[in-house]
């Protein structure tokens, strides 16, 4: 029988419209013959769906509509299988829907790339791709994975943090303060979010306040860094986990102003002839105008593919993910910006250049799934003990309560 793959893509976030095309690009990708794909979509009202009319990304047009053609469900384990059942439940008969061997988390930004989502998968036993826990959640948060990324000695840009209650508290201390610590001009971005939703750049004091005003309307912890001029952007996927990953061709992003902008990434025109293979006409990370292979030197191609694998494992990443790097043209100074750990697109374009299609790709990320489900289950969790059945002694906050 044939594995069943479930793609869960949607979420609450900011990112929700591109989950969805992430997601049908993936599902559209994954390799029949091997697999079963069962689609998993989560509402931005946090219900779980699945039906056939998931996988057409043109009936997202009319999201009521869809919904309708589509069956409630929830996600239940039962003697070591992953079940799909129908919600609200039938008084009679089964309420099985489908079943689930491995999951293919699709889902950008808040709750869904961040730790959360990875999180109801080891709770519920279920194999993923992907991030664990604690390597998602420093993915998506931006000042964890700075500080992690300045101690590890990879080389990154000058950046000062606050939560929004330290600029409520104070704003002209936090003005004065990165002021004092940065040069203008600087990039002001929400901890955790991605898509360059909240981002913005401030060349003096009004546009530095303007700009945090808006990154706190999406988070309540922001980042201010300094910006590199002659600015060359250019990204490196990665796949596997840390005992082994192999590092993308280089893509160079020409962006329509001096950074990546939501409109840019999704809005853009040129397209990308890799991108027939998602079977839509919406090509999401796919359609940003770029150059691959970026326009470095051999040499420069090579350090920068080597500080991708440096990054994706000190950031304990698995998967695939991508890294993205900024290049000061003008000294050719390289630093890390930051990782994507479910990209846009899940970065199939990038593969399609080095050495597999998306649906190997594709292919890859299931083995990755099992592969970690088989290592940790050979790892312990717990051991058998009777502390409950001790006589007297009990435990140091139990004075007051007999065993």
């Amino acid at each position: 029988m044939k594995l069943k793959v479930g793609v869960f893509f949607g979420g609450e976030s900011v990112e929700h419209e591109i989950s969805i095309i992430s997601a049908n690009q993936a599902m559209h990708a994954i390799d029949r013959t091997k697999y079963d794909v069962v689609p998993v979509y989560l509402s931005k009202k946090r219900e779980w769906y699945t039906g056939e009319a998931l996988f057409d990304v043109k009936e997202y047009k009319n999201l009521d509509a869809l919904l309708k053609k589509c069956q409630r469900i929830i996600i239940v384990p039962n003697n070591g299988k992953i079940q799909i059942e129908r919600y609200p439940a039938k008084k009679f008969g089964s309420n099985v829907v489908n079943t689930i061997d491995v999951a293919i988390p699709v889902i950008h930004g808040t709750n869904g790339e961040d730790g959360a989502l990875q999180g109801f998968f080891e709770l519920n036993g279920i194999p993923y791709s992907g991030c664990e826990v604690a390597a998602a959640a420093v993915g998506q948060d931006k000042v964890f994975m700075k500080n992690i990324l300045r101690d590890s000695g990879l080389p990154i840009t000058k950046y000062v943090w606050y939560y929004s209650s330290d600029w409520y508290a104070n704003q002209e201390s936090c003005l004065d303060t990165i002021e004092e610590k940065l040069m203008y001009p600087v990039m002001i971005k929400p901890a955790s979010l991605g898509s360059s939703v909240g981002i913005s750049k401030a060349t003096d004091r009004a546009s530095l306040e303007e700009g945090i005003t808006e990154a706190i309307s999406y988070d309540n912890k922001f980042i201010v860094e300094e910006m590199v001029t002659q600015l060359v952007e250019v990204n490196c996927s990665v796949i596997g986990d840390f005992s082994s990953a192999k590092a993308s061709v280089l893509e160079e992003v020409m962006g329509s102003d001096e950074f990546l902008s939501f409109k840019d990434k999704y809005e853009g025109g040129g397209g990308s002839k890799g991108a027939k293979s998602s079977g839509t006409k919406s090509q999401g990370m796919a359609s940003t105008n770029r150059i691959i292979p970026a326009r470095l030197t051999e040499e420069g191609t090579k350090y920068v593919q080597d500080l991708a694998l440096q990054t994706f494992r000190v950031l304990g990443s698995a998967g695939v993910a991508r890294i993205d790097f900024l290049i000061n043209a003008e000294d050719n100074n390289v630093y890390v910006n930051e990782i994507n750990t479910i990209p846009g697109s899940l970065s199939f374009y990038l593969w399609e250049k080095t050495d597999r299609n998306f649906t190997e790709l594709m292919t890859s990320l299931v083995e990755l799934a099992l592969k970690r489900q088989r290592e940790r289950e050979s790892l312990t969790f717990s051991f058998e003990s009777n502390v409950l059945a001790l006589q007297g002694g009990g435990t140091k906050g139990a004075k007051g309560t007999k065993a």
